[in-house]
């Protein structure tokens, strides 16, 4: 405590201290009680990696508003790094609510270990963690892809044009039997789903709430709010589909590759890196070409390109 000691010099000392007794306690952990030192040091990850998270958001925030731009202004993995940080924000609200009166803490940590799925963010997920719980994901919206291929089976019968309408049952028929689709053959019937009968506007609210559980989007809204959240939504993928457009698919990670087609509807996670980078290709070159007015064919897409890619791998 002299006034001679540098103050720098005692605060690295003390940390020094600290990391050798952190790493001391964590060394014991991992000896003595393994899988509670795994969930230790996915909780320590995850928070350094949230906290670096958020230092990253601020900054972008602070660049867009430096610079005036919007978020569809942004390069790819920005824009894809605020979609992704609100979702979080979003998901972890409820568990920042319940942590509010006194000693409710307790129960909180009490119901993540025993509902981690549920309540906790993708940054406290052990890696089997992960690839279980995407797979759950994908499988609960995988539930309705049945009843939108109905739907739009159902609707294609009742097309005033004859040619729309062979195109349209002839596409219907090879997804359901089995087939992938080829880009051209949805390309071709993408004035069906600008106007009549087939455009998000148009859409039976039955379909609209199938279409929301594809994008992980709560259903049970009136139909206003279910519509335009679906339209704003899709509309952000494109925007995000155009920057990836620029980047360039070879530019991303296998991670990234991985987590862009399960975004868009393909459960990547049995997938090789190689064969999801080739169907995002295919994805890429449907959005870009896609107008905002035919964003119901992207959501519909979702469903029809990813059904049966490499025989819908689980």
């Amino acid at each position: 405590l002299s006034s001679k000691t540098n103050p720098k010099a005692l605060l690295a000392a003390v940390m020094s201290q600290f990391k050798y007794a952190n790493g001391k306690y964590e060394s014991f952990l991992e000896r003595t009680f393994p899988r509670f030192y795994l969930l230790y040091s996915t909780f320590m990850k995850g928070f350094r990696t949230l906290f670096s998270e958020a230092k990253e958001i601020r900054r972008i925030k602070l660049n867009m508003s430096l610079q005036k731009i919007d978020f569809h202004q942004l390069p790819y993995r920005e824009m894809e790094r605020l979609r992704q940080f609100r979702r979080d924000l979003i998901k972890a609200i409820p568990i920042g609510l319940l942590s509010i009166p006194p000693f409710a803490n307790y129960l909180v940590f009490v119901l993540m270990y025993l509902f981690p799925r549920q309540l906790l963010i993708r940054h406290f997920w052990t890696p089997k963690q992960q690839s279980e719980f995407l797979n759950i994901y994908h499988g609960m919206r995988r539930e309705v892809y049945p009843d939108i291929m109905d739907s739009l089976e159902q609707v294609t019968r009742f097309l005033a044009d004859q040619k729309l309408r062979n195109q349209m049952q002839e596409l219907c028929i090879k997804v359901q039997g089995g087939s992938h689709p080829e880009v051209a053959k949805l390309l071709a019937v993408r004035s069906l789903f600008s106007g009549h009968p087939l455009s998000l506007q148009r859409l039976r609210i039955c379909q609209v709430k199938a279409l929301s559980r594809v994008l992980f989007l709560t259903p049970h809204l009136p139909s206003l709010f279910l519509r335009y959240r679906l339209q704003s939504h899709l509309v952000e993928l494109q925007h995000l589909d155009r920057a990836l457009l620029k980047l360039g698919v070879s530019d991303l990670s296998e991670e990234e590759v991985k987590m862009a087609c399960y975004v868009r509807g393909l459960n990547s996670t049995h997938l090789s890196p190689s064969e999801c980078q080739k169907w995002l290709k295919q994805w890429l070159q449907l959005s870009c070409e896609l107008k905002d007015s035919e964003v119901s064919l992207l959501a519909h897409s979702m469903v029809l390109l990813s059904t049966n890619y490499l025989g819908a791998k689980e």
